[in-house]
């Protein structure tokens, strides 16, 4: 049986080279899509918002207000660029509000 060598690698890196060959990257960026609109555009506006999806680097966020819809696309770089931030990288190019 042949012997193992022995190398020392923190959870971190196992979890990244975990995601990389099972390439889950993309699946977790959707989730963390979801999870950056709540924090970055607060409670009162995902009380509105009824579906969020991350489709290559376009984001669809389906709103129940016209209003609120409209108020909001006046600001779509801006909420892009939040967003970017929150997320850590680039993901997101242009905002469809529906």
């Amino acid at each position: 049986m042949a012997k193992r060598k022995r190398e020392e690698s923190t959870i971190s890196d196992v979890l990244k080279d975990f995601i990389n060959v099972n390439h889950l990257q993309t699946g977790l960026d959707k989730v963390s899509v979801k999870d950056a609109w709540g924090n970055v555009m607060g409670s009162p506006i995902v009380k509105y918002t009824s579906n969020i999806v991350l489709e290559r680097d376009v984001l669809f966020v389906q709103l129940s207000s016209s209003v609120l819809r409209e108020e909001l696309s006046y600001g779509k770089e801006k909420i892009i660029k939040m967003l970017n931030e929150e997320l850590g990288k680039d993901l997101i190019t242009k905002l469809v509000l529906r």
